[in-house]
């Protein structure tokens, strides 16, 4: 699908011509190049939140870091959320999504615990979920010296980040050892394999080319087998039932559209509440162009959803 300028919401469409122009699509040795600009970030704090680091000790003995952003004004009783950042499995950390941890933070009270999980060149999958669900079980071993309700654990992230959250809900249901309150997966990453909208879609941000790449380094020696478990392309579950509500929206320009839409609907045949939204002439993250007013309306769309959640849907741990 090939997206023209004029497909686009007239202020997406500066952004993203610059984008195209900068960053066609990603390739391993440009995914390698911004990582090592970005990771400079690591450990920095560009928020009014309060910040800390914490390492997780591995299995195999390595240590996993993990960012917890709470209000500077320590609230009670507020959700605790593991919040998983995007980049396709392979790029990016935590601190670079800081800007949405401080929308939900100072809106909510809520505190956010963000994994520095790893990425798809280090390691391919399961790593990266490993990392999540261990990061998981710390948040809900840690929630009395937050004052986090341990009924509220939520799971949320963009992109890869939505994806993974799809992955690890689908994994805890799976386990029961945690129980999860609410989800929150934005265009979420969900299907290696093609769809409409995936389809030759060159869009800005990220296309059909990214995403193959991607999935490539993501999956391993799994690409293109038949042996792709739904913890890692989520798309592939069987049932999808006894999941928690989900929020979401996504872009009909992106190429996870299809994929997005499909899953939600899937979700609620399946008797799982769902709170979402289409974005036209929207591609992918558009909502980090915060001049344009879609992107407010998503990011607004979200908050909103999480404080209505908020009031509904609690979980208990099991004993």
């Amino acid at each position: 699908m090939h997206i023209t300028e004029e497909m686009m919401d007239p202020e997406l469409r500066k952004a993203g011509k610059a984008i195209r122009q900068i960053m066609p699509y990603v390739t391993p040795t440009r995914i390698k190049l911004i990582n090592k600009a970005t990771d400079v970030l690591r450990g920095t704090n560009r928020t009014n939140l309060n910040y800390e680091q914490h390492y997780i000790t591995r299995a195999d003995g390595s240590k996993l870091r993990i960012c917890v952003y709470s209000p500077q004004t320590p609230q009670e009783n507020v959700p605790g959320v593991l919040w998983i950042h995007g980049g396709g499995y392979a790029l990016e950390l935590p601190e670079l999504e800081a800007s949405a941890f401080a929308q939900i933070a100072n809106e909510t009270g809520a505190v956010i615990v963000a994994p520095d999980y790893t990425r798809s060149p280090d390691c391919p999958y399961p790593a990266a979920l490993e990392d999540c669900y261990a990061s998981l079980e710390w948040l809900r071993d840690h929630t009395d010296e937050y004052g986090i309700r341990s009924d509220q654990l939520v799971v949320a992230g963009g992109s890869a980040g939505g994806g993974l959250t799809a992955a690890l809900n689908l994994y805890a249901r799976d386990k029961g050892e945690i129980a999860i309150a609410f989800q929150i997966a934005f265009y979420p990453m969900l299907d290696d394999q093609p769809t409409v909208s995936s389809l030759n879609n060159d869009a800005p941000i990220w296309n059909t080319k990214s995403n193959e790449v991607s999935w490539r380094l993501y999956l391993g020696d799994l690409y293109g087998t038949h042996s792709i478990p739904a913890y890692a392309a989520p798309a592939r579950a069987d049932d999808l039932s006894g999941l928690p509500p989900m929020i979401s929206f996504v872009g009909d320009l992106d190429p996870f559209y299809s994929e997005t839409v499909t899953f939600i609907d899937r979700l609620a045949a399946s008797g799982v509440p769902t709170y979402f939204k289409v974005y036209e002439g929207a591609y992918h993250a558009f909502n980090l162009i915060t001049s344009a007013e879609l992107a407010k309306d998503a990011n607004q769309f979200l908050v909103d959803n999480f404080k209505y959640c908020m009031t509904q849907y609690f979980a208990e741990q099991p004993k």
